[in-house]
């Protein structure tokens, strides 16, 4: 179950949201919910790329990382 919070918004700010959410059919909370699990799940995505560029940068220049990638990297199936 989720935790609710408390956020300060000017009035800019909430007004434009509170537009928006109207305009989804969606209460205020609702939008803001969504918009904080999306930039969440990209952020979590973003780290990820992030970690798989480096630990394929650090394959690209180590020879047992290689040496690895190449024997674990493919799988191979033996059908004959």
């Amino acid at each position: 179950m989720g935790v609710p919070i408390s956020i300060r918004l000017d009035d800019e700010v909430r007004e434009e949201l509170e537009s928006q959410a109207r305009s989804q059919g969606v209460g205020l909370a609702t939008l803001l919910r969504d918009l904080a699990t999306k930039a969440a799940r990209d952020a979590r995505r973003a780290r990820i790329r992030a970690d798989s560029a480096r630990v394929a940068a650090y394959a690209a220049t180590n020879p047992e990382a290689q040496e690895f990638v190449e024997f674990w990297g493919t799988p191979m199936t033996d059908l004959g």
